[in-house]
């Protein structure tokens, strides 16, 4: 039975003050709750629903009014429209909460109908509610499953525009700012790659957790898909809020987590725009602090940076260059530079350093910081790794073929590229396809690349080792780098990062740094190679201090195959003339 044929049955049966002639069976019928009051609003009946739901007996209600029921949820003016409504229309309907005898409250739909005789005169009012609980409990948890994310618990990217567009809305009059950090995790897809994506969803988890106590209650985070993390740092008073927030996520971020026994490296780049310096719209300022993330990654990743007018992309140019670097990897024409490596003992050149460089019809020269980060993101790292490795296979060769001798050509290898899990094996590929020995190269690998998944790594380098290729640290001094981890890596040459040579003469702090660095390789058995040279004094200095090889613009730049050709008869000329 629903409320329009109660309703009609109310009226039929001409009630009065005592509601003597309702039909009990009537009310029992009734699955929905039912209060029946005279003019004066006294409940004169209730049916047995309505003792279930709000666990009253009828004898408990009855000669009282409806305000039993109230719960305070609701104000006076509330109720005063409610009663308009009826006084105008004859019924209300709506949501409205109450308080059952428990204490507890809890939301019903009601319906209240004005019960008249056929004059049309009123002789009370019924009510008719059904107990939404169940419905809100389903209705919540549908919304807190389509506005979390799963794997960590926090806002998804749904719930975070809801809640941006309304902490805007309410911002707009008032002297406000907020600062939006998009957040991007360097290298989070290897993770998932190598260590299956069980141990990269507990490494988001972690991250969450990490993120979460730079935060204050009032700040948003939410997930916003895959490993981006967005925050909206509410209310600041001066862009260097957002500043000293960056630096503390990067370096909180910088720290290993331990998952699976096992230490797991990342980085971040971020991204901040600011509100309403960058826009006033959610859209707007995720969009401007996404390209800035971008900027951050591609000159270096690990830092964050601010959104500048600059950076406004051209969607044309990476569609371009997606389709011009799978050409380019087909036909394997890139090109590769040598920068030498100079014995500072011997002043002689003991091996060389292959550097990519690609020139495209389309978008000219370009730089290896724009297609190597896009390459990384997209995977094609690894096709690009084999192509250089190829490229200078046939380098060698060439070399060969015109009468010079051999020296090794250390080759820079992508960490995505070296813990996948053939790498070992596509390498002796290429060097039996060439039919050259592993001894003729040296492996470049960075300190991250090295600490991450340590078991493994070191059971690939020792198997380099017994192929017999050169292992280096590339560079050293801008990770994390235990010695005890050191110790255990078969490494034969440290390369001292370019950022401590470059003031090396002119701060005493980065001279002891490089210092130390030198005593300790050569006590674990390995060479020093100093890069970024690009000063006499810096020669001088790095003699002093016992390094064994330089590397940098004083004595070369990076130079093709055939100037390289040109500088090495230089070389050997100017040896002979000494």
């Amino acid at each position: 039975m629903d409320n329009k044929d109660f309703q009609e049955i109310l009226n039929k049966e001409n009630i009065t003050d005592n509601c003597q002639y309702i039909t009990p069976k009537i009310l029992a019928a009734i699955s929905e709750g039912v209060m029946i009051t005279d003019l004066n609003s006294r409940i004169i009946d209730v049916n047995p629903a309505f003792e279930f739901v709000t666990g009253y007996k009828k004898e408990e209600v009855v000669g009282r009014k409806p305000d039993v029921l109230r719960s305070g949820v609701h104000g006076i003016a509330f109720y005063k429209k409610m009663w308009r409504d009826i006084d105008q229309y004859g019924e209300w309907q709506g949501e409205i909460w109450n308080r059952r005898k428990t204490g507890d409250i809890y939301p019903e739909w009601l319906k209240i109908i004005r019960i008249h005789d056929d004059n049309h005169q009123t002789l009370g009012y019924c009510g008719v509610f059904s107990d939404l609980s169940e419905e809100k409990i389903v209705e919540s948890e549908l919304k807190r499953r389509t506005m979390t994310d799963s794997v960590t618990g926090i806002s998804n990217r749904f719930a975070y525009n809801e809640r941006m567009n309304v902490l805007l809305n309410s911002s707009k009059n008032h002297n406000y700012q907020h600062a939006i950090l998009f957040i991007d995790l360097d290298r989070f897809k290897q993770v998932n790659s190598t260590l299956g994506h069980g141990v990269g969803d507990q490494l988001l988890v972690e991250v969450t957790k990490r993120i979460q106590t730079l935060l204050k209650n009032k700040d948003i985070l939410a997930r916003y898909g895959g490993d981006e993390f967005v925050i909206t740092f509410v209310d600041i008073h001066h862009p260097r809020e957002a500043i000293h927030l960056g630096e503390k996520i990067i370096q909180l971020l910088e720290q290993p987590f331990f998952i699976e026994n096992q230490k797991v490296y990342i980085s971040a780049s971020i991204g901040i725009s600011l509100y309403p310096h960058d826009g006033d719209e959610t859209e707007i300022l995720l969009s401007k602090a996404d390209k800035a993330m971008y900027y951050a990654k591609e000159n270096g990743k690990n830092q964050f940076a601010f959104y500048f007018d600059e950076l406004k992309t051209d969607a044309k140019r990476a569609l371009l260059l997606d389709n011009e670097l799978r050409k380019v990897i087909k036909n394997n024409s890139f090109e590769l530079y040598y920068q030498p490596k100079v014995d500072l003992k011997k002043y002689q050149i003991i091996g060389v350093e292959a550097l990519v460089r690609w020139n495209n019809d389309k978008l000219g020269n370009v730089s290896p910081a724009e297609f190597i980060p896009y390459a990384e993101e997209t995977g094609l790292i690894i096709p690009i790794s084999e192509c250089i490795i190829e490229r200078a296979c046939l380098d060698a060769q060439i070399m060969a073929s015109k009468g010079y001798k051999a020296m090794p050509i250390a080759i820079n290898i992508s960490s995505i590229h070296f813990h996948q899990r053939n790498f070992i094996r596509s390498v002796e590929q290429i060097l039996e396809k060439n039919n050259l020995p592993a001894r003729q190269f040296e492996l470049e690998l960075t300190e991250r690349t090295i600490m991450e998944n340590e078991r493994e790594t070191i059971r690939k380098l020792i198997k380099l080792k017994q192929m017999g290729f050169k292992l280096s640290i590339d560079d050293f001094g801008t990770g994390y780098s235990s010695l005890s981890y050191l110790v255990q890596f078969p490494l034969d040459y440290l390369k001292i990062d370019r950022s401590f040579i470059q003031q090396i003469c002119s701060l005493n702090d980065k001279q002891a740094v490089v210092d130390a660095i030198i005593q300790m390789a050569h006590r674990l058995q390995m060479k020093v190679i100093a890069e970024g040279v690009e000063q006499r004094e810096q020669v001088k200095l790095l003699n002093k201090l016992d390094c064994d090889m330089i590397q940098g613009y004083y004595y070369s730049k990076p130079l093709p195959l055939n100037k390289l050709m040109e500088f090495l008869e230089f070389w050997e000329l100017e040896l002979e003339g000494k």
